[in-house]
């Protein structure tokens, strides 16, 4: 008789090229070797062609460095959902693009420039910020690549291009039509730094330190004496404030109409003080004694006037609604130069809007004592003349959050300046009398957002928003075409104009501004109504987020595969004030409509600690190290196993984390893949499915079981790609990979697949359900694992695309029936109530392998009952000799209740007959040692091994 190890030869053991460890820093950039040789993304193109259109149009990354994890969190996204959609059926072309002006790659030049910058012309300089962009945006390019994102990338959009600039300028002009844009003289949040206004988007909050005064301005004795009070008695408004250099331009002090507010005299003098903020001022200012002499409403005090703290001149006390009694006094000192509220009032009354502070953020002349200085820098030489003067009642300093900007990190100022404005709130006649921002709003609530709290987020930022200011006092960016009269100063904003100046600008660029005379921007001959004909041109440029919000013109109205408005948008959740917001305004503005029908937000990029990790703060993780490390693979699981709509950890641990569940999806690809070899048919023999696979009705019972399993999975996973729930979509695939095939199904299908004939039925009914998960699972998570798809799809036998990314989702309807799906219920419960019977009995080492043993179930249950129609072999499904089935009075022991039969008794014996020494399992048809089963004996004889068993 052979010996047993002889046998071996006569199994169909698994054989695989596919490798069990990854290599995927090494081997992923062979994928896109392969996909540039095919020109895959072309190829999507044309197989797409015709299909219906899903546009992803892409926010524009800035151009002034290497990508971090946050970028490749953002733009892997959108590879899945680019991806998704086009395994769905749809065309889903994806153009990227670039945002390329403004003042970070300014600054960047600036350094780089040093002197020589003084040298150089405006027209000079501006081309060097465009080398520099370009620099990084091919950088930055092979990044996105690296990532194995699938894009346009021979053909993006910039905001630098001519044919970009062209469309911004023609949509400032489109917008000068509407009547919404105008010059005007307002506060804007101002960088000292920078010396230039910025955007609401462009400030962010952060904790800074203030010194918190409480300054006593006292009332003219007419006031007092309109008031009743005795004028013998200094009467005094007190005022609290957390920047002390605006009050040199304190004008006014406004009240609440309806508020009560107490004079109490304290030391032989009168102060006004809101009647709810009275007991908690007092305490901070240590005052005991005081009584209370007169009570007024707010409205008393209007056109009431005061003495300014320190210099001569009078204020003069308003009312507004904004005040609050959250904190200080009741009483708001007011400048009308530096604050939104207190600019509204000034308007309002008719107050000079006074600003003695310039664009460096230092006081002018109008302050002599602090002229030059920074106010910043002053605050403390203030706060002790206020001191000095008797003026100060209270003085500390505190932390609180206070808005900086967000490129340089440097605190910033209100300060009022001319500005061009769009403004929110002036009828539109274009869009039939209705305001910026009533049709705004309309817009958002027809928009798809996810989540859905986005809605409510970017609606209360774009009812709350002030006028937006869309001129900056920079180089780097699209002027403001607008010119000026030498003679008059009257602006000109001509539709003849705009359109010279768009015809220019899609030859030679927004440079040509900066390089021609005005005169070349205006028809020949062209006067002025006052009759001038010298003109002068605008020197500030658009906000850059004009610039970006401008995209859906330049791109999705231009690019022939692409169509406006856009399916979706996806960016970072500040994008609601920034690239959402200008992108609607802008397309609202001019186009009458939002320019996306849906919107998805992620969250930023936090380490494992909770701290946030940016570019900006010098903490960003480079994506590249990360895939040079672990591979893209790896990176893009990451973003698909998150929730991507909160702010998202980062850090090795979690990457270690992911790289267990890759390896799951792997080891089953590989063994799947494994199982497809006939070798015992003949050499390199492998299982073709167009030859061998069998019909899906005549797969053996088990294996409809398991692609039961896969389709309801793959189904579960394209509804989760449908709602942009990628996680769900790793749990599936992650748990059709461990539960479901390796944990089950994996083990009732081993002795199939090692052990009956090459071409057997059951081996045939198994590789078949083998290869259509395997197909499933494989188009399934390319969108995720673009590049392990593609190295195990190229494995698959059978004809096959020239890349998996040319493929579609699985479509495969599930087989079985509830009453079949409610048999398997009860046959897993039943395998599982057995495994906790077994199982000791390893760890005890009473048995070695399962096959040992033999099972007896005893229950009152019948057959039918517990099978219903299926064919099952219970013992393969238990991987042990032999199962019997005795009547529950027989059973004597402990009952275990299993789900949907009741209570069953468990009994494991050894396994009576001898080891077959093929299979393993125990037979009584054996009868001596390495003897071989009826089953093996059959298989055996029927095999034409290169190298037969000795006898």
């Amino acid at each position: 008789m052979a010996e047993s190890s002889d046998f071996k030869k006569t199994l169909n053991l698994p054989q695989t090229t596919f490798a069990m460890k990854a290599n995927l820093p090494q081997n992923e950039p062979k994928r896109l070797e392969m996909w540039q040789e095919i020109d895959l993304y072309a190829l999507i193109r044309a197989k797409s062609a015709g299909r219906p259109q899903f546009i992803l149009h892409d926010g524009p990354p800035y151009a002034n460095g290497h990508i971090h994890v946050g970028h490749a969190l953002n733009k892997t996204l959108k590879d899945i959902v680019v991806k998704s959609k086009t395994m769905m059926g749809f065309d889903s072309p994806y153009v990227p693009g670039w945002d390329c002006h403004g003042l970070p790659i300014e600054h960047a030049v600036d350094k780089e420039l040093g002197s020589k910058k003084k040298e150089m012309s405006p027209a000079d300089i501006r081309r060097a910020c465009r080398e520099f962009a370009s620099r990084y945006l091919d950088i930055q390019r092979q990044d996105f690549i690296r990532l194995g994102v699938l894009g346009d990338w021979s053909h993006p959009y910039a905001t630098m291009s001519y044919d970009y600039e062209a469309t911004i300028a023609g949509a400032l002009g489109r917008f000068f039509q509407t009547g919404l844009v105008y010059k005007g003289l307002k506060p804007v949040h101002w960088c000292t730094y920078d010396q230039s206004a910025l955007a609401e988007a462009e400030v962010e909050y952060s904790d800074h330190t203030s010194p918190s005064v409480y300054v006593r301005f006292r009332l003219t004795d007419e006031s007092v004496e309109s008031l009743g009070l005795p004028i013998e008695k200094p009467a005094y408004a007190v005022i609290w404030t957390t920047t002390p250099w605006t009050l040199p331009a304190n004008l006014a002090i406004v009240v609440h109409p309806e508020f009560e507010y107490s004079v109490i005299e304290h030391d032989g003098e009168n102060y006004i003080v809101a009647t709810e903020l009275l007991t908690e001022v007092a305490a901070k200012f240590g005052w005991t004694g005081f009584k209370q002499v007169k009570l007024f409403k707010g409205s008393a005090f209007e056109h009431l006037r005061y003495r300014h703290a320190f210099l001569p001149r009078e204020g003069v006390f308003l009312l507004g609604n904004y005040v609050t009694l959250d904190a200080g006094t009741g009483l708001v000192h007011t400048a009308p130069g530096h604050g939104a509220d207190d600019f509204d009032t000034g308007r309002r009354y008719g107050l000079d809007i006074y600003t003695p502070v310039n664009h460096r953020g230092q006081f002018t002349d109008d302050v002599p004592l602090w002229a030059g200085m920074h106010v910043f820098k002053a605050n403390p030489l203030i706060v002790e003349h206020l001191r000095e003067r008797g003026a100060l009642l209270q003085s500390e300093n505190i932390t609180h959050s206070y808005p900086h900007c967000w490129r340089c990190k440097n605190p910033i100022i209100f300060r009022a300046t001319e500005q061009w404005f769009i403004a929110m709130d002036t009828p539109n006649a274009a869009a039939g009398g209705q305001t910026l921002r009533t049709a705004a709003l309309e817009q958002i609530h027809q928009v798809q957002w996810h989540p859905a709290w986005g809605e409510e987020r970017i609606a209360l930022m774009v009812e709350n928003r002030p006028d937006w200011c869309i001129s900056r006092q920079r180089l780097w960016g699209v002027p403001i075409t607008v010119l000026y009269c030498e003679k008059c100063n009257e602006a000109v904003t001509s539709p003849e104009l705009f359109h010279r100046v768009e015809e220019v600008f899609r030859k030679e660029g927004a440079d040509a501004w900066y390089e021609h005379d005005a005169s070349d921007f205006l028809p020949a001959g062209y006067k002025c109504r006052c009759g001038g004909t010298e003109f002068r041109k605008e020197r500030d440029i658009l906000d850059v987020w004009f610039d970006s919000g401008c995209s859906h013109l330049a791109v999705l109205k231009t690019r022939p595969e692409l169509r406006w408005p856009a399916d979706l948008y996806i960016e970072g959740h500040d994008q609601h004030r920034g690239w959402f917001q200008s992108s609607l305004l802008v397309g609202t503005g001019i186009e009458g409509a939002a320019p996306y029908r849906g919107v998805v937000t992620c969250g930023f990029i936090i380490n494992e600690a909770g701290d946030k990790m940016s570019k900006s703060r010098g903490n960003a993780l480079s994506a590249q190290d990360v895939i040079k490390q672990n591979g893209a693979d790896i990176l893009r699981l990451w973003v698909a196993t998150v929730d991507y709509s909160d702010d998202v950890a980062f850090g090795p641990q979690l990457i270690a984390r992911v790289a267990e569940s890759y390896r799951k999806v792997r080891n089953t690809a590989r063994y799947l893949l494994a199982n497809f070899g006939d070798e015992l048919i003949a050499p390199g023999a492998v299982f073709d499915p167009a030859r061998d696979a069998l019909p899906l009705e005549q797969l053996l019972d088990v294996d409809r079981w398991v692609l039961d399993r896969a389709a309801r999975a793959f189904a579960r996973c394209r509804e989760a790609y449908d709602s942009y729930d990628f996680h769900i979509v790793v749990q599936r695939v992650v748990e059709l990979c461990t539960v479901d095939l390796s944990a089950t199904y994996v083990d009732l299908s081993k002795d199939t697949m090692y052990c009956e004939a090459p071409a057997s039925r059951q081996r045939r009914s198994a590789q078949t359900a083998m290869y259509h998960i395997l197909r499933g699972l494989v188009a399934t998570v390319a969108p995720i694992l673009s590049f392990t798809a593609e190295e195990i799809y190229t494995a698959l036998p059978g004809e096959k695309e020239a890349s998996v990314h040319l493929t579609e989702f699985p479509s495969m309807a599930p087989l079985l029936s509830d009453p079949e799906i409610m048999a398997w219920d009860r046959i897993l419960a039943l395998r599982e109530a057995v495994n906790k019977v077994i199982e000791p009995a390893r760890a005890a080492k009473e048995i070695g392998q399962s096959l040992e043993a033999d099972i007896t179930l005893y229950t009152d249950v019948r057959r039918d009952d517990i099978f219903g129609k299926l064919d099952i072999d219970l013992a393969k499904v238990f991987i042990v000799s032999h199962v019997d089935i005795r009547p529950l009075a027989e059973w004597t022991g402990t009952l275990a209740e299993v789900r949907g039969l009741g209570n069953i008794g468990i009994a494991m014996s050894p396994a009576r007959g001898l080891k077959c020494a093929r299979c393993w399992q125990y037979r009584e048809e054996v009868k001596e040692a390495a003897g071989l089963c009826r089953r093996c004996e059959n298989v055996v004889a029927k095999l034409a091994v290169t190298e037969a068993p000795t006898v």
